[in-house]
């Protein structure tokens, strides 16, 4: 859809109208090879696991030999080249999935190393501060900052070399701080020098946001786990919650045991019916995928012809869904989440203002109408209230509605 025509159909004019016919031309003859990629990889996977519709049957209880789910997680490992994939409606969030699996892999007393700096806030809060984070638990626990240009990976092997680490763990996307996110390729990296450096120390990836931007994923490249959500990109915007541990066999087993029972594993767990729901949204994730990204680079080339920061420039390179637009000041913040919120097909009416969020110490302005609560595949955006006052637009299932959400927060950010 043309900028121009949501210009007409929602009065929007001035500045933003004239931003949004530069940004368009910007965005014109932007191509997607990774995604078109992607989708062929997706569809020789599905071909591949030759799901019979009698395998999407529900299934409650203990769930044992549950069909949908054994076949979702089978089409899962497949999809990122590894042993074993445990995807459960059980696993609540990407912070839940990630915490299982540090948990699992790094006992009391050894060592868990973040090497792209601190986490983001709940996720650091839930290892390091909070009450029975897994400090309190006997977990050590350190962090090595990035360096400009991503992970340093020097510091890495000096700091492994100095002393046995059980995990190290990265975090791909920026979270809510002003840094690049990571590559594959730059994954590849830190896990090669953690290997060469101490090749028994497992290496974990926080893959949220990043799943299906790139032709690979980390565990393609060295990674021993990967974790995420299923709300977000391999949702598609049908799966209803969960999330996933993918990798080596017997970390994702380690992790199966620490969340069920040692000797259970991942042997049980009812889909509920939900395995339609799952398997569809992964089926049409890279086209969702490939939308989001269109409209970020839409938004991303909107806000730079209004004059603001924004990373990933329009065209550049994209590793996840989040696009970084800095804004400079706590009442633009509000302005453009109030603008975002306007534009969604649930709750536009509501007005944003910011407020506690549980494993965060600043308040935090959001804005949401997905179909799924927390599924930031749909649009949305978030932002601490903090400097650098920066706001994190993410998702958009069909460009029409991301480009929509761009607009409104541009004509809130710029006519007030």
């Amino acid at each position: 859809m043309n900028a121009a025509l949501l210009c007409d159909a929602f009065g929007i004019g001035g500045r933003v109208r004239e931003a949004a016919r530069n940004a368009q031309a910007r965005i014109e003859e932007l191509r997607y090879p990774a995604q078109e990629r992607v989708a062929a990889t997706v569809l020789r996977v599905f071909a591949d696991e030759g799901i019979a519709e009698s395998d999407l049957a529900a299934t409650a209880g203990y769930g044992y030999d549950d069909p949908a789910r054994e076949r979702y997680e089978s089409l899962l490992a497949r999809i990122f080249g590894a042993q074993r994939a445990l995807a459960r409606i059980s696993i609540v969030s990407g912070t839940h999935a990630i915490l299982a699996a540090i948990g699992a892999c790094v006992p009391p007393g050894e060592l868990l190393v973040s090497i792209t700096g601190a986490p983001y806030d709940t996720l650091r809060n839930a290892i390091a501060d909070a009450p029975h984070a897994l400090v309190e638990q006997g977990v050590r626990y350190e962090e090595i900052a990035l360096r400009e240009g991503g992970v340093d990976l020097e510091a890495v092997a000096a700091e492994l070399e100095r002393e046995r680490a059980a995990a190290v763990f990265i975090q791909r996307s920026r979270g809510y701080a002003p840094r690049p996110s990571l590559t594959v390729d730059a994954c590849a990296r830190a896990c090669a020098a953690v290997k060469r450096a101490a090749p028994q120390t497992l290496v974990l990836v926080d893959d949220c946001y990043g799943e299906l931007v790139e032709t690979r994923e980390p565990t393609h490249d060295g990674a021993d786990l990967v974790m995420g959500s299923l709300i977000k990109n391999l949702g598609g915007g049908l799966a209803p919650g969960g999330g996933y541990v993918a990798g080596r066999a017997d970390v994702v087993e380690r992790v199966a045991a620490r969340l069920y029972a040692p000797g259970l594993g991942d042997r049980l767990g009812p889909s509920y019916g939900f395995g339609r729901a799952f398997v569809q949204g992964l089926f049409q994730a890279p086209l969702v995928v490939e939308q989001t990204l269109r409209a970020l680079d839409f938004a991303a080339a909107l806000f730079s012809e209004l004059g603001f920061g924004v990373d990933p420039e329009a065209g550049a390179v994209r590793t996840d869904i989040v696009q970084a637009i800095r804004l400079g000041t706590p009442e633009l913040l509000l302005r453009f989440a109030a603008g975002l919120q306007s534009a969604m097909p649930l709750d536009a009416r509501f007005l944003p203002e910011p407020g506690a969020v549980p494993g965060y110490a600043v308040p935090v302005v959001m804005s949401s109408g997905a179909f799924v609560p927390g599924a930031t595949i749909e649009l949305s955006c978030d932002a601490p209230m903090r400097a650098p006052y920066e706001i994190y637009l993410q998702g958009g299932t069909s460009f029409a509605h991301g480009a929509l959400g761009a607009l409104c927060a541009a004509r809130a950010v710029v006519d007030g």
